[in-house]
């Protein structure tokens, strides 16, 4: 199981993200949640996935924002899980504790706890994180086109301007580079949670 935990940076200062940080991860996790994301304590939530995949985007869209540190637990959870997140327990709970008070000295604002293989991940993570940060406003206008499933030439017409600058943006964004990588960072994630909730031989 995965466990994010996320806390607002910034919270004193600013306004409570914490409403709509739970919106945005319902609707990235959809159906794929184990249990439904929830305010923990003060500016912080959390929320339980079992799958990979969506933990993954959840950690990335939040990540994007700048405005949260975001800790991933992985490990076992005790079962039947509980009707809420709050009252659930287990490693993977106490590994996203630890993970997100490491992710708030971290400048790319994430930490993965779950043994050596949560370390290699938490590196591979992080590689990522960096890249999107460098990331411009103009890079991610095309980003989130194609994220719609629009072609970059429909990207091109929909922005104003030529095929050849959208393959630019593409470019220098590094969109095909994060393309590549999310499925391999898929694999390592998944492969961690087998390592550490597989049952004792």
């Amino acid at each position: 199981m995965f466990v994010i935990t996320a806390d607002q940076r910034g919270s004193r200062t600013g306004a409570d993200l914490v409403p709509s940080g739970l919106a945005a991860i319902t609707g990235v996790g959809g159906a794929r949640l184990a249990l439904a994301p929830e305010r923990t304590a003060g500016d912080e939530l959390q929320v339980a996935v079992p799958d990979a995949r969506a933990a993954l985007e959840i950690v990335l869209h939040l990540t994007r924002t700048g405005a949260w540190s975001v800790g991933v637990g992985v490990g076992a959870v005790e079962e039947p899980l509980p009707a809420n997140v709050r009252a659930a327990r287990g490693d993977a709970f106490l590994h996203a504790r630890e993970a997100v008070e490491r992710a708030k000295r971290t400048p790319t604002r994430v930490a993965i706890v779950g043994g050596a293989q949560g370390a290699d991940a938490e590196a591979l993570v992080r590689v990522l994180i960096e890249l999107r940060d460098r990331r411009t406003t103009e890079g991610w206008e095309v980003s989130d086109l194609l994220e719609e499933g629009l072609s970059q030439r429909d990207a091109a017409a929909r922005l104003g301007i030529t095929e050849s600058a959208v393959s630019l943006r593409v470019r220098n964004a590094g969109l095909r580079t994060e393309e590549a990588a999310i499925p391999a960072l898929e694999r390592v994630l998944q492969r961690v949670d087998e390592l550490l909730t597989a049952p004792p031989r």
